[in-house]
C-alpha cells in the first residue's frame, strides 16, 4: 500500500515561498535551490515548493487543495487568525464554525489555501 509522504506546491518563486513557509512553520528548508525548496515537517511529511515554471509536466492552476493545520482549540484558531492577518496574509474565510469544527482560511502568495481548524 502506498503512503503519501510528500506534498508539492507549485509556486512562482521557490525562494520567496521558502522564506514565507520558513517563518510560518518555524522550520529551515533541508533543500533550497532556485527552482525547489523542501521542508521536513514534524510529522515526517515533506513539503516541497517547486517552481511552476520548471515543473514537468507543466502544472495546472492552483486553488483546488489546501494545507490544513489542526490546532488545540478555538482560542488558538482566533489567535492564529489575528497573527496571520497582522502579517498581511490574505484571509479567504474569517473564523467560523462549520460542520467539522471551528476554522479560518488564509492564502499564500500563490493562492494556496492554508486552513487552520480545531475539530468539533
Amino acid at each position: 500500500m502506498f503512503n503519501p509522504g510528500y506534498i508539492l506546491l507549485y509556486v512562482s518563486s521557490p525562494q520567496a515561498s521558502a522564506a514565507f513557509y520558513s517563518e510560518l512553520l518555524g522550520l529551515t528548508p533541508i533543500e533550497n535551490s532556485d527552482t525547489f525548496a523542501l521542508f521536513k515537517l514534524t510529522s515526517g511529511v515533506m513539503l516541497g515548493l517547486w517552481s511552476a515554471a520548471t515543473v514537468e509536466p507543466a502544472a495546472t492552476a492552483v486553488g483546488g487543495s489546501e494545507l490544513a493545520f489542526s490546532v488545540a482549540d478555538k482560542a488558538t484558531v482566533d489567535a492564529t487568525h489575528a497573527q496571520w492577518a497582522a502579517r498581511g496574509l490574505s484571509i479567504a474565510q474569517t473564523p467560523r464554525a462549520l460542520d467539522f469544527g471551528y476554522t479560518f482560511v488564509a492564502l499564500d502568495a500563490d493562492g494556496h489555501r492554508l486552513r487552520v481548524f480545531t475539530p468539533g
